[in-house]
């Protein structure tokens, strides 16, 4: 699918997908009437084994396209739940290194914090505008060599460094996760088996013999309309971290703010 249209507001993507559905089924319709149906003789019930070529073509494309439309629909779900994860993570880790003495406590705390701030402020707006974020890794490392610095004395700190590593480490592993979401998506082919398959469904109807085009093409248009309702569910969850429809960062402010700030 075209970039842009992950970078407009939802609603006009919606319209635009709808609006060019329709316009090219209708355009070829326009065309089927004029230059190929009369070419082909029709006989009684003819409507009745075009219907039905409709309904078993119908079948096979609507479960295939509503596969990939509950694919897509779960990507985005995982990816919302992976970013509750992550914030909760980084929640999880300021407390803990909270227990840690002083200056440590401060240093590991500014760490967290310079995080948090870094997703919210610098790694969202990127991944919106389908950039794979860059600069986090040095806070992380940063964070890592703090850790690794501490040598516990006592039974309660090595039992606090060890959940505090424990915390760093699914920190690390929902980073890493929710960098590489940003740049997934529906593969060439996939779209390709939606549009070829899109083709091939309201280009059957074509073949109705009904007098009146104008019914003929509000049939043909009702098919269409449904059709790019469904790609556009397809393409605004196809992308979670792509443009205005994408999974906000609401779940790292609320972590700042009630947590790492009020800590603090």
């Amino acid at each position: 699918m075209p970039i842009w249209l992950y970078q407009i507001r939802p609603l006009y993507a919606a319209i635009i997908i709808m609006l060019a559905v329709e316009a090219v089924s209708l355009f070829g319709l326009f065309l089927a009437r004029r230059f190929l149906i009369h070419r082909f003789h029709s006989s009684e019930g003819i409507n009745d084994a075009i219907s039905g070529t409709v309904q078993a073509i119908g079948v096979f494309y609507g479960i295939t396209v509503g596969l990939i439309a509950v694919a897509v629909w779960n990507t985005h779900s995982q990816a919302g739940e992976l970013v509750s994860r992550e914030s909760a993570a980084i929640g999880a880790i300021y407390r803990d290194v909270s227990g840690y003495p002083s200056p440590l406590r401060e240093q590991l705390r500014s760490h967290v914090r310079n995080y948090a701030v870094f997703v919210i402020d610098q790694a969202w707006p990127a991944q919106q505008s389908g950039q794979v974020p860059q600069g986090g890794g040095d806070i992380v490392d940063a964070m890592q060599s703090a850790l690794f610095s501490f040598e516990p004395t006592t039974q309660g700190q090595s039992a606090l460094h060890m959940e505090t590593l424990r915390a760093y480490n699914v920190l690390l592993e929902y980073r890493r996760l929710r960098v590489d979401a940003v740049e997934s998506g529906l593969s060439d082919v996939m779209w390709a088996v939606i549009w070829v398959g899109a083709v091939i469904s309201i280009g059957v109807a074509y073949f109705f013999r009904i007098a009146d085009a104008k019914l003929h093409a509000l049939l043909v248009a009702l098919m269409a309309s449904f059709l790019g309702v469904v790609i556009f569910m397809i393409v605004i969850n196809d992308k979670p971290f792509f443009g205005p429809g994408s999974v906000s960062s609401d779940s790292y402010k609320i972590v700042l703010e009630r947590v790492i700030d009020r800590i603090n």
